[in-house]
């Protein structure tokens, strides 16, 4: 069998996963070739490449999502070999075939691999001959109230888009459309099929990885059952609370679809397993899994240099033992207490603590721009240690203690999430968040006064600007001076008076904290005999608190408020950059509204976001139409309040 030799890989993706691959290379003695749209030109990924190609414009369907362009990127920059990562084209048999009709090494499964478990029909066959459970296929234009509740899935990609839960018949038109306006909008390809949804099911997967040689690992086994919008957000291996039956049982399962396929490089077969745990069969991934560090973590291998050294039709070695546990948990710019809205601006830092076992995966450096056309997935921060608990816990303190400033991020969901009872306890399902947001998002209990009084004290010991002012000492105590910051994003407000005393800096009317050290970075305090310490941030009006449990941020206000900053009552702003793709039926001037109800739907970062309704009433102002491209805190709409407002728009669209 002939053998490749890889000098050049261009990575047809961006972001957090061409950054990793691009490492891999570098360790191996790989040039690489980076693609970017527009909106990536300064991206992290375009810095780390040894060569960068421009794709023109910035939406993924005119960019990444074009195979004809990539192509001609490697064959511009001179690559020997595409490598598609993860989303975008990877899964897609055309491009694949267009790689290699180019006279490129595909770095991936064979077109026809791609082709057979693309088919969900195949799929579902192979794994039907391995003897696994299948979830069969509902046509959603024949479904009735008995096939109930059902999940809509996008047929050409994951990562949760274009995926709906529909509990009510009347919903399904609805959200069939938003699945495949989604779909389209992520993959290219708007094909969307139904399946019954499993309640409380758990998500399991296991890792394959093959040769042209006849072998085929399977490489342990993942959870990734704590997911948002279908997608996953803490990943874990092996899949803890798995008898040894089951755990075989997927293996086999996995090994069989792999070898009925002809299966080369790396793959994750992907199972449900119901409450009983029964496991169904939901597809196979021929790519790489964003999750896949912690069955590297486990196992001890790079599944990138594999996956290149496969490509290059060289054998796999003895399969690896495992050891040991791994946590992944990823890090999104988004808010989770506000229906998981995606943020956009600069990363201003984005620093995770140093330790054995630790690992950082990051799309995104400090001063990055987070812009609206991607995925908000900053980075993914990955524990190993001997034993579950211990993981655990390296990772949760390991994001409590990371410096993450600029848009709101979900890093205290993490942490939350990590330590839940249910978590540590291994009582995991694809419901976790649907139960438990309310409490995981609530105000963080801390205390945010004396942060406060830190970012106070902080912004005191720097040096005054301008020449330098005498007369300021006093035998008398002085006035307190005063400093107000807001809470982000909570909004509550601080009001912090301190005095200078010929001992330094001190608060006012808090008796129970002493100043032991006051810098413009870090303000030490003795509060009720613990010495705690602060280290402050500041850029322009935004100040950032880190302790040792918990990170702050706060606007400093002015002294006195400006009454013109007042938004008038009933206001639909709009929550992020993005385009208006559709309103609701029937939206008009003068048209009655319920509080809650989705008025306005925007695309932003690839997904579909819903603006509802701020109270009950009658629309008196409309300024969004399809098409419009609007930005954060653009006015899109005001409600004139009114109480019990029966709404004109039709119900269906309340879905």
């Amino acid at each position: 069998m002939r053998r490749e030799v890889i000098c050049s890989l261009l990575v047809a993706n961006r972001g957090e996963i061409a950054c990793r691959i691009f490492r891999t290379c570098r360790d191996l003695g790989i040039t690489t070739v980076a693609v970017y749209s527009d909106a990536d030109a300064d991206a992290l990924h375009v810095r780390e490449a040894d060569l960068a190609v421009r794709l023109p414009g910035s939406a993924p369907a005119d960019t990444y999502l074009r195979g004809d362009l990539v192509v001609a990127a490697a064959r511009a920059a001179g690559a020997d070999a595409v490598h598609p990562g993860y989303g975008f084209l990877s899964e897609n048999a055309g491009f694949a075939a267009a790689v290699r009709d180019a006279g490129l090494v595909w770095v991936g499964p064979p077109v026809k691999a791609i082709e057979l478990m693309a088919s969900k029909t195949r799929a579902k066959e192979l794994m039907a001959a391995a003897g696994v459970p299948l979830l069969a296929p509902v046509d959603p234009a024949a479904a009735t109230p008995a096939d109930l509740p059902l999940l809509l899935k996008a047929a050409s990609g994951g990562g949760g888009r274009g995926m709906r839960i529909v509990r009510e018949l009347a919903e399904l038109p609805g959200e069939l459309e938003a699945a495949t306006a989604e779909a389209a909008a992520a993959f290219g390809d708007g094909e969307v099929f139904a399946e019954p949804y499993v309640q409380r099911g758990r998500h399991v997967e296991v890792q394959i990885m093959a040769d042209d040689h006849g072998t085929v690992w399977a490489l342990g086994t993942r959870d990734c059952s704590l997911q948002r919008r279908h997608q996953k957000v803490i990943e874990e291996a092996p899949a803890p609370s798995l008898d040894d039956a089951l755990r075989t049982r997927l293996h086999e399962a996995a090994t069989a679809a792999a070898r009925a396929v002809g299966y080369r490089g790396a793959g994750t077969v992907e199972f449900l397993l119901s409450a009983d745990g029964r496991p169904y069969f939901l597809e196979m991934n021929t790519r790489l899994q964003v999750e896949h560090p912690v069955t590297e973590a486990v196992f001890g291998v790079d599944i990138v240099a594999l996956q290149l050294r496969t490509a290059e039709g060289q054998p796999l070695p003895e399969p690896p033992a495992a050891s040991g546990h791994a946590v992944e948990a990823r890090l999104y710019a988004e808010d989770p207490a506000r229906d998981w809205q995606p943020q956009t601006g600069t990363l201003l830092a984005l620093e995770v603590p140093h330790a054995p076992g630790l690992r950082l995966d990051a799309g995104y450096a400090s001063g990055d721009t987070i812009g609206v056309h991607y995925d908000p997935m900053l980075a993914k921060v990955v524990a190993h240690a001997p034993t579950r608990p211990e993981a655990v816990r390296l990772l949760a303190r390991a994001l409590e203690r990371a410096r993450v400033h600029g848009p709101v991020t979900n890093r205290d969901l993490l942490v939350r999430s990590l330590r839940h009872p249910d978590f540590t306890a291994a009582r995991l399902d694809t419901g976790f968040y649907d139960r438990h947001l309310e409490s995981l998002t609530a105000p963080v209990s801390g205390d945010p006064a004396r942060a406060a009084l830190a970012a106070a004290l902080a912004q005191a010991a720097r040096p005054a600007a301008g020449p330098a002012r005498f007369g300021a000492w006093r035998n008398l105590p002085s006035q307190p001076q005063t400093k107000r910051y807001r809470g982000e994003p909570d909004g509550v407000e601080q009001t912090i008076a301190y005095r200078a005393t010929r001992t330094g800096l001190q608060p006012y009317d808090d008796p129970g904290v002493r100043v032991l050290a006051a810098a413009p970075d870090r303000v030490t305090l003795d509060v009720d005999g613990v010495t705690r310490r602060f280290d402050v941030t500041v850029h322009g009006d935004r100040v950032h608190v880190d302790t040792a449990g918990a990170s702050y941020t706060f606007t400093a206000l002015p002294r006195f408020t400006d009454p013109a900053a007042q938004t008038e009552p009933g206001s639909l702003l709009a929550p992020m950059p993005g385009t208006v793709v559709r309103l609701a039926e029937g939206l008009a001037v003068g048209a009655r509204v319920r509080a809650g109800q989705p008025l306005i739907w925007l695309e932003a970062m690839k997904m579909e976001h819903r603006v509802l309704a701020p109270a009950s009433g009658a629309l008196t102002a409309l300024h969004a139409a399809p098409g419009h491209q609007v930005e954060v805190g653009a006015l899109l709409a005001v409600v004139q309040e009114a109480p019990s407002a029966p709404a004109t728009v039709p119900p269906e669209e309340n879905a």
